[in-house]
C-alpha cells in the first residue's frame, strides 16, 4: 500500500456518533482507516498488521470502550507487529489495564487515554456507593424489590439500627488523582466530610488546603483511621486490597471501589465483612467481570453495580473529542492532553514523545 500524503489512522470500533463538526475536521486533516469487524479479531487483526494490510499508518485511534477491543490485550506480541510509523495511541477509557504502556514505550508510541472524560461520572458514583454504605441501602432496596411484605417490613424497621449518616465522617481515599480529588471535593463540600489521602504523589498545599486533606505516609496509616475507604487508582498489575491490608482497616468500617476489580481480593473482603471488620462495601468493579462472586450475590450489606461508574453520555462525549483531540496534537507537533506513557519513554526521547 501506498503510503497517502496525509498522515494515517487506523480507526478501532464504532464510528464517532456525538462529535461529527470535531470529526469533519479530523477526517479532513488525515486518512481515517477502520477495519470490520472481523479484521478486529485478534487472528485476523494479527495476520493484517504482519501483511501491512493498512500501511505505515501513524496513530491508532479507538473513540469508545466497548467496541475497538476485539484483538484482546495489547501485549509485546500484537505491540510488536506496528508498522515503525506510529507515533500514538489514542483511546476512550481512564483505565489502562488491558494495553502494556511500556512495551508501547518502548517502541515509541505514546498512548494517551480519556482521563478527566470521566471524572465527574464517577465520582458521582462512589458518592452513590459512600451513601448507599453508609446507610444500608442495598439491604432496603432487595427488601423492597422482593416483593413480600414481611421482608419490606423487615428492612423497614430494622436498616435503622446500622445506618448512620455520612455528614462529618472521616473519608479516606486511595489514590487522590483527579477523580479521587473531585470525589474529596464532593464529600467535603456536601457532607463536611474529613478527608485523608495516600497517594505516591502528593497534592500540593493549595490542593490539600481546598479540601482541608490529610496526607497519610502509607495505606496502612490511612486505612486505619478512616471510617470509609474509597480506591481510586489505576490497576497496574498488583493487588492493593488484600487479606494484610484489610487487617488495618478500623473495625466497622466502610470500603467502596470505583477502580479495577483485580486491586481487590474478593476472597479476603468477602472474610472481612462476614467478620464485621468491614461493616458494608460498594462496589462498582468485580475481579472477575462479568462474572459476580457468589457469596456477594447474597450479601445485603454489599452494594453492585456493573462497572457503570463513568457510563454517563458526558463520558462517551468527552472520550470521543479526547481522542481525536490527542491524536491531532501529537501528529502536527504538538503536546498530547491526557499522556499515559511519556515518562517511561528514554530519557532522550521523552520530549519528542510529548510533542513530535
Amino acid at each position: 500500500m501506498t503510503k497517502p500524503t496525509k498522515p494515517t489512522i487506523l480507526h478501532l470500533g464504532d464510528r464517532v456518533e456525538h462529535n461529527l463538526d470535531v470529526y469533519k475536521r479530523f477526517a479532513s486533516q488525515f486518512t481515517v482507516i477502520r477495519p470490520s469487524d472481523r479484521e478486529r479479531q485478534r487472528d485476523a487483526f494479527m495476520a493484517a498488521l504482519k501483511e501491512k494490510r493498512w500501511g505505515e499508518f501513524d496513530a491508532i485511534f479507538r473513540p469508545f470502550w466497548n467496541t475497538g477491543g476485539e484483538m484482546g490485550r495489547w501485549d509485546k506480541e500484537l505491540i510488536s507487529l506496528l508498522p515503525k510509523s506510529v507515533k500514538v495511541f489514542a483511546s476512550a477509557g481512564a483505565g489502562f489495564d488491558w494495553a502494556d504502556v511500556d512495551i508501547l514505550a518502548e517502541k515509541g508510541i505514546l498512548y494517551c487515554n480519556g482521563a478527566g472524560a470521566s471524572t465527574e461520572a464517577v465520582a458521582d458514583a462512589a458518592i452513590f456507593h459512600m451513601i448507599a454504605v453508609f446507610r444500608n441501602f442495598t439491604w432496603s432496596q432487595l427488601a423492597a424489590r422482593s416483593g413480600d411484605s414481611e421482608q419490606w417490613l423487615n428492612a423497614h424497621w430494622y436498616v435503622t439500627m446500622s445506618s448512620w449518616n455520612p455528614r462529618g465522617r472521616t473519608l479516606g481515599i486511595i489514590g487522590l488523582g483527579n477523580i479521587g480529588f473531585a470525589i474529596a471535593q464532593k464529600a467535603f463540600r456536601a457532607f463536611n466530610m474529613k478527608i485523608l489521602y495516600h497517594d505516591i504523589v502528593r497534592k500540593s498545599e493549595e490542593q490539600e488546603r481546598s479540601v482541608k486533606a490529610i496526607f497519610c505516609s502509607s495505606n496502612e496509616q490511612l486505612v486505619s483511621q478512616c471510617d470509609c475507604i474509597i480506591l481510586a487508582i489505576p490497576y497496574s498489575g498488583k493487588m492493593v486490597v488484600d487479606a494484610a491490608m484489610l487487617k488495618h482497616f478500623k473495625h466497622g468500617s466502610r470500603f467502596v471501589n470505583i477502580a479495577r476489580g483485580k486491586l481487590v481480593d474478593e476472597e479476603a473482603l468477602i472474610v472481612a465483612l462476614e467478620s464485621g471488620r468491614i461493616v458494608a462495601a460498594g462496589l462498582d468493579v468485580q475481579a472477575n467481570e462479568p462474572h459476580i462472586h457468589p457469596k456477594m450475590l447474597k450479601m445485603r450489606n454489599v452494594n453492585l453495580t456493573s462497572h457503570n461508574a463513568g457510563s454517563a453520555l458526558d463520558t462517551i462525549i468527552e472520550f470521543e473529542r479526547l481522542a481525536m483531540e490527542n491524536v491531532d496534537r501529537v501528529l502536527t507537533g504538538r503536546e498530547a492532553l491526557t499522556p499515559v506513557n511519556q515518562h517511561l519513554f528514554p530519557s532522550h526521547q521523552k520530549k519528542q514523545a510529548g510533542s513530535k
